[in-house]
């Protein structure tokens, strides 16, 4: 018996890396995730190598059944090595667990607020031919044809994680015509960055069959229009015990650098984005407050209320990448929390 295993990796390309992803067929069934062959690719087309050693490695992290394709065939997220078996120089997931690995005792969770945008052609979707759709009011959360576009592809989308066995929590329709947003967690952070991944590449693969293209461009149409981000969600164990330790991951995200340490890698055109109106912060000022959209970290109303819960990191593009921001946040918010003898 042979099925076939989507192998999946993250390129790279700069400013913002891209998916890739080809087809092995394998005999056998039924194997673990530590069963699966490591594979070869050509790395000179994908930014990864230069032509006169353009081989790189595929090894194979976490894998889940493959809803379009059905039956015993898979989806495999690799990472990228050299061919010494080291990571590549794009792998940002291998950092990532080396950070986690330090601060695992602390139990720290993430939920992520993926915004996209769908167009078709050089529109977004639902916006006319000739000029613009009527202001924003409306199509956030809507219902109905006049406000609501794309959504047949969305509920599709939602169908293919969900059968994938993927962490989604939640979809919805956000503020601008074409912009949806669905949302992965809460999950460790190499699980809610791997599961994050594969699920950007069954939004670009579904949206293939309607001929439609997904895009995370933090600004799709400039102007008078709501950026598309990733707001990040955070918590650890004791946060999730107490609000000091909330407060003490707020502070610890605006002291000294940390701002635009953080902000630099959290997604290319992040200015764009990060104007101080559309419900975000300045991207070059920090802040944070309890129910406060237009601030760079949100407490929600109901973690105060109840003391404890966990953060909102409202600063990170649509296009950031998960296994960075994730690291980001575990090293700044954990770090500080163990000096503060909150764990």
């Amino acid at each position: 018996m042979t099925f076939k295993a989507e192998y999946i990796w993250i390129d790279g390309t700069e400013p913002t890396a891209k998916l890739r992803s080809k087809t092995k067929i394998i005999a056998g069934e039924g194997l673990a995730l530590e069963e699966l062959p490591i594979w070869g690719f050509d790395g000179s087309s994908t930014n990864q190598a230069e032509g006169h050693a353009s081989d790189r490695v595929l090894k194979p992290v976490f894998s889940c059944p493959d809803p379009i394709r059905g039956g015993a065939d898979i989806l495999v997220l690799c990472e990228v090595l050299n061919t010494d078996m080291t990571p590549h120089s794009s792998n940002t997931r291998a950092a990532l667990a080396e950070t986690y690995a330090r601060y695992a005792a602390q139990e720290p969770i993430f939920g992520i607020e993926q915004e996209y945008t769908f167009f078709e052609g050089t529109r977004p979707l639902g916006f006319p031919v000739n000029g613009f759709p009527a202001p924003q009011g409306g199509y956030y959360c809507g219902v109905g044809v006049d406000e609501i576009h794309g959504r047949p592809i969305v509920e599709a989308h939602l169908e293919n994680c969900l059968k994938a066995g993927l962490g989604i929590s939640g979809i919805n329709a956000e503020v601008m015509p074409g912009q949806w947003e669905f949302q992965v967690g809460p999950l460790a952070p190499l699980e809610v960055a791997d599961q994050l991944w594969v699920a950007r590449w069954l939004l670009y693969r579904t949206a293939e069959d309607f001929n439609v293209a997904a895009t995370l461009d933090p600004k799709p149409v400039k102007g008078d229009w709501n950026g598309a981000g990733a707001h990040t969600n955070f918590s650890t164990k004791a946060m999730r015990e107490g609000y000091d330790a909330i407060i003490t991951a707020c502070e610890a995200l605006g002291e000294g650098s940390k701002p635009l340490d953080h902000v630099k890698n959290y997604g290319a055109g992040i200015d764009d984005r990060l104007t101080g109106l559309h419900e975000t912060a300045p991207w070059d000022q920090y802040s944070y407050g309890v129910s406060d959209r237009g601030a760079s970290v949100r407490i929600p109303w109901q973690v105060e209320q109840d003391g404890k819960g966990y953060i909102e990191d409202r600063r990170p593009n649509a296009n950031v990448d998960p296994y960075v921001v994730t690291r980001l946040m575990v090293d700044t918010c954990c770090e500080a929390l163990e000096k503060a003898g909150q764990v």
